[in-house]
């Protein structure tokens, strides 16, 4: 039972949730203002709610027939059997409270008796737990009707990398809007791989992501458009805050992107899966690199 649990979790997803706060972690260290302490409270905070949206998203797609015997992805845990859409609902339930007792001590720790901006974040706190719930579960999710991308864009992007930069500094500029762009964008490019994959299937259920809606090959050049607009952030950044040719060291990370969108481009649906993983590891390597580049 604790393999179903763990693979329920879907850890691949993780090197890209924490991507995010990697880069908000580079941001602040290149100004000296990195607390090691709220770096690991973000990454803690981070994980658990990628879980949270796993399992929820594991529970709705279930639920309202999106995870069926035609799906061309790995078979998910309640659709196998293996945990029960009543285990699964409370698993939902005990990463919801994981991820808001987590979060309270970051913005603890971060804070203290700044009510305003306790507040603030609080509601944004719980705008992130309603997003990891909301994409497949209800009535009318929103990952049904194509909004997932733009989800994905401020949770992952701006909320994630903007949001934490401020966790360390209590300040933001709109220079980090482009790092941030290109997390956002980088994290959509995953998703869009899921959805290129289970077109056929999601159709057939009634959930009209995007590729559903556009179709394959315009899906394709909106996730080379995604891989584009994420590595012209991230260049526009850079030179506008250069001050080291290491700042460029991020580049490196090109080709893999390249070897991504060409496998997008090109293999059938049912062969992207792997490149799911290979985008979210480059993500997480782009990251490293850019944040190194920063710091040097």
């Amino acid at each position: 039972m604790i393999k179903a649990w763990i693979h329920a979790f879907r850890l691949r997803t993780l090197p890209l949730a924490l991507a995010c706060i990697g880069m908000a972690g580079f941001l602040a260290a290149a100004t000296d203002q990195f607390d090691l302490l709220l770096f690991v409270l973000c990454c803690l905070t981070t994980i658990l709610l990628q879980i949270l949206s796993n399992l929820a998203n594991d529970y709705g797609d279930s639920v309202n027939g999106a995870d069926h015997a035609d799906r061309k992805g790995p078979m998910r845990a309640v659709q196998s059997g293996i945990i029960s859409v009543a285990q699964m609902r409370k698993a939902v339930v005990v990463f919801v409270l994981l991820s808001l007792a987590c979060g309270l001590s970051l913005l603890w720790f971060s804070f203290g008796w700044n009510w305003r901006a306790l507040a603030l974040f609080f509601g944004l706190g719980l705008l992130s737990i309603a997003a990891a719930i909301g994409y497949t579960v209800g009535k009318k999710p929103y990952g049904y009707i194509g909004l997932g991308d733009i989800s994905v864009l401020i949770f992952f992007g701006l909320v994630g990398v903007m949001g934490s930069y401020y966790l360390f500094t209590h300040s933001v500029t709109w220079m980090e809007l482009l790092p941030a762009i290109s997390c956002g964008v980088f994290s959509i490019a995953v998703l869009n791989i899921n959805n290129i994959r289970d077109i056929e299937s999601d159709r057939s259920a009634g959930k009209f992501s995007i590729p559903v809606r556009i179709g394959k090959e315009k899906a394709v050049t909106y996730h080379w458009v995604l891989l584009i607009v994420g590595l012209v952030s991230a260049i526009v950044y850079t030179l506008l805050q250069y001050q080291s040719p290491w700042q460029f060291l991020f580049l490196v990370t090109v080709p893999l992107f390249l070897k991504n969108g060409l496998s997008v481009q090109n293999r059938p649906s049912t062969e992207l899966d792997p490149f799911l993983k290979q985008m979210a590891l480059t993500t997480l390597l782009f990251v490293l690199l850019f944040g190194l580049g920063l710091i040097f």
